[in-house]
């Protein structure tokens, strides 16, 4: 996914300033595509230079007033095209897994702790989604556009407790490991 066209989605929603898009990034697009207010910035004057969006007019422009964008029809064609786009999936990536091949040759002290405080952070962030399900996606939310951000929330909601049953999981197991790990030399690595 590109920052350009998560902007872009966000103004088609809802045209906005840049201050406006970073909160509401932190609120909604942000729990699955972050991004800094410097990175927003600026990809909007990129957006803008490319002609894909425009300030909106102001009465009387002052200087150090926030500007509102909003998208133009070639910002629109640009999400159409990219939306419609086939995109294979991204290689899934994730220190902890290499910190626990790591620790099957070097130990596991200080690993159970973190494994921990994973749990807690997968957990809390779980309850987050649940609750914004029950505050925002109750009866009568079945336009397109409820159906489509509900179905990504279930998404988050999905991914937290594959995460938080697998922490549990790893948990458990650590708790039948004999020991510390540091010396394996009669069960090597597999490949």
């Amino acid at each position: 996914m590109s920052l350009p066209h998560a902007i872009l989605t966000a103004l088609l929603e809802k045209p906005s300033s840049g201050l406006e898009l970073t909160r509401r990034f932190d609120r909604s697009i942000g729990y699955f595509w972050s991004a800094t207010h410097q990175q927003i910035y600026r990809e909007l004057g990129k957006l803008e230079a490319e002609g894909h969006i425009r300030a909106l007019p102001t009465e009387a422009p002052t200087r150090g007033q926030k500007k509102s964008y909003e998208v133009l029809p070639a910002g629109r064609d640009e999400l159409a095209r990219w939306t419609s786009a086939p995109q294979d999936p991204k290689p899934w990536r994730d220190a902890l897994f290499v910190r626990l091949r790591a620790a099957a040759v070097v130990g596991t002290t200080g690993l159970e702790d973190d494994l921990r405080r994973h749990l807690a952070l997968h957990q809390q962030q779980l309850a987050e989604y649940e609750e914004i399900e029950k505050r925002d996606f109750g009866r009568g939310r079945s336009t397109t556009q409820d159906r489509l951000q509900h179905l990504i929330l279930r998404a988050g909601i999905d991914l937290e407790t594959f995460w938080t049953q697998w922490l549990v999981n790893a948990l458990a197991e650590f708790e039948r490991l004999p020991g510390d790990i540091g010396d394996r030399d009669e069960h090597p690595a597999s490949e």
